[in-house]
C-alpha cells in the first residue's frame, strides 16, 4: 500500500531546518526538557490524583527527523491489519498498479510528516513498545519547542516546562489507566475491519467526496479529508474516539493551568500568546490545518477542558476519575458537549 521507505525520504527532503543553536544550546534544551519531564511528573500526579500501576513510560527528546520516524513507525504498525485485509480479500493491486500506488502513497505520506514535523512540540505515542515491556513513549521535539519560544517573545524557561507539564500529563493518563492502550488499538482495528475494500465502493466515496474538499478548501465545512472517505460505521468508531481524545487533550490542558501558576511564573503570559499564536496561521497554513483536521484538533483541547472542568464542579475531582475506572465510562463526542449527560449516566 505505501513505500514506508520514500516516505520516509520524501519528509527528510521536504523538512524545514530547525532554529540556529549552537552545540552548547541544544545540549542545554535537551538537558532542560528531560528535567522539565520528570519535575512535572509529581504535581501532575498529585494534581490529578492519576498514580502509575504499571511501568514508567521513557522520554525522549527528538529533533524533527526523529519524530518523522518514530510516527511512521507507528503508521506501519497501525496499518498492517489494513494491508492484510486487502491481501485477504483478492483486491489487492498487483503488478506496475501496485507499484506506482505505493509510490503515490509514500510520497503523500512522507508529505503530510515534513509539514507536521515542524508543528508538533511534543506527543505520547501509546503504541511504542520497548525491548523491556514499556507501554508507549514520551516525544518533546526539541527544535520545534525553541522556534515556538522565540516566536510568541516568552520566558524559554518557563515556556518548556509549559509544554512539559502538558505532555507528562498524557504519560501519567497512559501509565495510570493501564487498560487505555488497548482500548485505543481496539477501536483502531475496528476502524480498519469497517474499511471497505469493494472497488465499486472506494470509486463512489471518492467521486462524492470531491465536492465535499472543495467546500473544506473554501470554508464551508468543517469536514477533514479523512472525515470525507469514512463510512458509517467508521464515522460511529471516529466519534468515540473523538470522545476519548477530547477527554485526553481537554484533561491535560485543565491540569497544565491547575499545575502551572505554582510552578511557572509567567503561565498566564504563555497561555495568552499561545492562545493567539493558534488562530494566527497564514492561509495556507489555515487550508492545510482545515484539510487535514488540525483545526478539529484544536476543538478537542477546547471542548475536552470544558467539559472536564464542568465535570469537577458537578461531582468532584473522585466523581470525574471515574472516566478512567472502565471504557464504558469514557465520554463519546456527543458527551463531551453535554457533560451533564455524561454525569447522569455514570452517576444516575
Amino acid at each position: 500500500m505505501i513505500d514506508w521507505n520514500l516516505a520516509l525520504t520524501t519528509a527528510t527532503k521536504l523538512s524545514r531546518p530547525g532554529p540556529e543553536m549552537s552545540a552548547a544550546e541544544a545540549s542545554e534544551v535537551v538537558e532542560e526538557l528531560r528535567a522539565g519531564a520528570a519535575r512535572s511528573e509529581g504535581p501532575v500526579r498529585e494534581f490529578s490524583d492519576l498514580h502509575a500501576r504499571s511501568a514508567t513510560a521513557p522520554v525522549l527528546v527528538i529533533d524533527r527527523p526523529r519524530w518523522v520516524e518514530a510516527n511512521l513507525d507507528t503508521f506501519k504498525v497501525l496499518m498492517d491489519p489494513l494491508a492484510a485485509k486487502l491481501a485477504t480479500s483478492g483486491k489487492a493491486p498487483t503488478g506496475m498498479t501496485r507499484t506506482v500506488g505505493e509510490k503515490v502513497g509514500g510520497a503523500e505520506i512522507g508529505a503530510l510528516m515534513s509539514f507536521m514535523s515542524s508543528k508538533v512540540l511534543g506527543q505520547f505515542d501509546p503504541f511504542w513498545t520497548g525491548s523491556a515491556g514499556e507501554g508507549g513513549r514520551l516525544l518533546l521535539v526539541a527544535p520545534n519547542i525553541v522556534h515556538a519560544e522565540r516566536q510568541l517573545g516568552v520566558d524559554p524557561h518557563d515556556f518548556r516546562l509549559w509544554v512539559c507539564l502538558h505532555e507528562e500529563t498524557h504519560r501519567v493518563q497512559f501509565t495510570a489507566v493501564d487498560w487505555m492502550r488497548g482500548h485505543l488499538r481496539s477501536l483502531i482495528d475496528e476502524f480498519v475491519e469497517a474499511t471497505d475494500v469493494d472497488s465499486s465502493a472506494l470509486t463512489s466515496m471518492v467521486t462524492d467526496g470531491f465536492a465535499e474538499i472543495v467546500k473544506i478548501a473554501r470554508g464551508d465545512s468543517e469536514a477533514s479529508i479523512g472525515e470525507v472517505f469514512q463510512n458509517d460505521k467508521q464515522r460511529e468508531i471516529v466519534d468515540r474516539l473523538t470522545g476519548i481524545m477530547s477527554l485526553l487533550e481537554g484533561h491535560a490542558d485543565v491540569v497544565m493551568d491547575g499545575v502551572g501558576p505554582e510552578v511557572i511564573p509567567t503561565v498566564a503570559e504563555i497561555r495568552r500568546r499561545f492562545t493567539e499564536r493558534r488562530q494566527g496561521a497564514g492561509g495556507l497554513d489555515r487550508l492545510l490545518r482545515r484539510l487535514l483536521g488540525l483545526d478539529a484538533k484544536m476543538r478537542q483541547y477546547r471542548d475536552g477542558a470544558v467539559f472536564v472542568r464542568e465535570v469537577n464542579d458537578m461531582v468532584g475531582l473522585s466523581g470525574f476519575n471515574a472516566v478512567w475506572a472502565e471504557p464504558a465510562n469514557l465520554p463519546d463526542k456527543a458527551e463531551i458537549l453535554d457533560p451533564a449527560a455524561w454525569v447522569k449516566r455514570v452517576h444516575g
